[in-house]
């Protein structure tokens, strides 16, 4: 079944509006990890992105009748401008179904590239459904954003590029997967011609749709997937693509958002350019092969996938990449409340830098602190540094993956007080639309007091939000059905010590 796709791609009309993209040495990170990392920059395609090889070759591939009634397609960014681009190059009308909580910047993208916007739902899977639905009604060609042989065609022009931009074939090819057009495209073309090349697929840990669907030999719905690298949030791998990469792939890695935060430094650091999330994921995976499998000397291609990154998400990159990269350590200590106890501690740091400092008063007796600490010698030297405290009877709690540690509590020490009763935690994803956070209050605000609320956005669909409420034991269960019905993605965090550290009631 691969062998079909050969033909399809090396046929597959991409360059009327697509560039052969540079494949870029990494010098940086390759003398690092002691291989040869090569990078191949769909970031600097006309829509910053490979989306388009694969809108192109599909909307090229149309008959007459199609061209004249128009295309249709559901998107929050990357999809959405190479069907606009693709479309007007071609003379056809196209309307593009954002969610409403699209960024400005996309909306205002794929307006300038000729298509028609239309906003609708909170996220991509409303999106989709009112697409097929205002398709069906205007008789518009529906554009698939990756389960199309068509579609995965185009992409795959990207694995003919690289092989013959290559000398000697690699080792190994990291890919990024959402829906899982890209992958598809390069291991049928590569695996036909190349079979020994690993072809790896990278996916978030908190949207593992391929490596879910593979480990079950079905395709699988996820119930929630990670926000942070939303080129990639998919909850469902496509049909194609699955079924290509059952025979084609030979593995996926996961990876977390402090990894491909460092990724996205990492590739700052070798090209002076800025990666979207979902456009490091391939980086951050080869980095998690080559630590595991202790390689050395092999050739390796990473395909970086998009660069469509809102400006405001940099503040979150930046603080994040560091304990992405293991350069810094995030802790709780307590220490006792009485002279002579913070330089006892800082003697135990030594003369290592110290990235934050937060300090609250918690009683007579003791005292916590929320510190960062630059690391030289990754977990290894973290490990040492919990030991040395622990040895001298500090209390210490390893903060590096505790995610409402790191989105919230950091910014908020100083918030501990007494007389909070029956106080419990919630960490939500608030979608980014007029509304989100008066839906929110007119249920619980009405009904029980809340008492800790702490919102931070990072240019992103979605804002994190920490609730504190106050709530009898009678009436949780209450509490959960409404947020159920309200229908934002939440977690409780009433256990979490980062919580009981420095904000619990005292």
């Amino acid at each position: 079944m691969p062998k079909r796709y050969l033909e399809r791609i090396l046929k597959a009309r991409v360059y009327d509006v697509a560039i052969t993209t540079p494949l870029d040495p990494m010098p940086l990170l390759s003398r690092r990890l002691d291989n040869s990392i090569l990078i191949k920059r769909e970031d600097l395609q006309p829509v910053f992105s490979f989306k388009l090889r694969g809108a192109y070759n599909k909307i090229i591939s149309l008959s007459g009748q199609e061209r004249e009634r128009g295309v249709i397609a559901a998107s929050a960014g990357n999809h959405a401008q190479g069907v606009a681009l693709s479309a007007t190059r071609l003379g056809i009308k196209s309307l593009i179904v954002m969610p409403k909580t699209t960024p400005q910047i996309k909306v205002d993208a794929v307006k300038r590239l000729g298509g028609k916007v239309v906003l609708h739902g909170d996220a991509y899977d409303e999106a989709y459904q009112h697409a097929r639905q205002l398709g069906d009604s205007q008789h518009l060609t529906f554009i698939h954003p990756y389960d199309d042989p068509d579609v995965i065609a185009g992409q795959g022009t990207i694995a003919a590029e690289i092989l013959k931009q290559l000398v000697e074939p690699p080792q190994v090819i990291f890919v990024p997967v959402g829906g899982g057009g890209l992958i598809a495209g390069i291991a049928a073309y590569v695996k036909t011609l190349y079979p020994q090349i690993r072809i790896v697929g990278v996916e978030p840990d908190d949207a593992p749709c391929l490596q879910r669907a593979l480990q079950q030999q079905r395709r699988v719905v996820l119930d929630r997937v990670g926000i942070f690298a939303d080129g990639v949030a998919v909850k469902q791998v496509g049909k194609e693509p699955f079924r290509i990469a059952r025979q084609c792939v030979d593995e996926v890695i996961l990876v977390s958002t402090d990894e491909i935060c460092a990724a996205i430094k990492d590739i700052f650091d070798d090209t002076r350019s800025i990666a979207e999330p979902a456009g490091a994921l391939a980086v951050a995976g080869a980095k998690k092969y080559i630590e595991r499998e202790q390689v050395t000397g092999q050739r390796m291609v990473v395909i970086d996938s998009g660069a469509n990154i809102n400006f405001d998400r940099l503040r979150h990159v930046a603080e994040r990449a560091e304990v992405g990269e293991r350069r810094e350590a995030l802790m709780a200590v307590t220490i006792p409340e009485r002279p002579g106890s913070f330089l006892k501690f800082c003697r135990i740091i030594g003369r290592r830098g110290i990235t934050e400092f937060n300090y609250r008063y918690a009683d007579p007796r003791r005292a916590h602190i929320f510190v960062g600490i630059n690391l030289a010698g990754g977990d290894a030297e973290k490990d040492a540094i919990i030991s040395q405290l622990r040895a001298r009877d500090y209390p210490v709690v390893d903060l590096a993956d505790n995610e409402m540690a790191k989105l919230h509590v950091r910014y908020m020490v100083g918030g501990r007080v007494d007389g909070v009763v029956n106080e419990v935690l919630f960490r939500f994803e608030f979608p980014e639309r007029p509304g989100a956070l008066l839906d929110f209050l007119s249920g619980v605000g009405q009904r029980w007091n809340i008492s800790l609320f702490h919102y931070r956005n990072h240019g992103a669909a979605y804002g994190r939000v920490l609730v504190g409420i106050q709530v009898q034991s009678a009436e949780r269960k209450a509490l959960h059905d409404f947020f159920d019905a309200l229908g934002y993605k939440y977690w409780e965090e009433s256990d979490n010590p980062a919580y009981t550290l420095f904000l619990g009631a005292g």
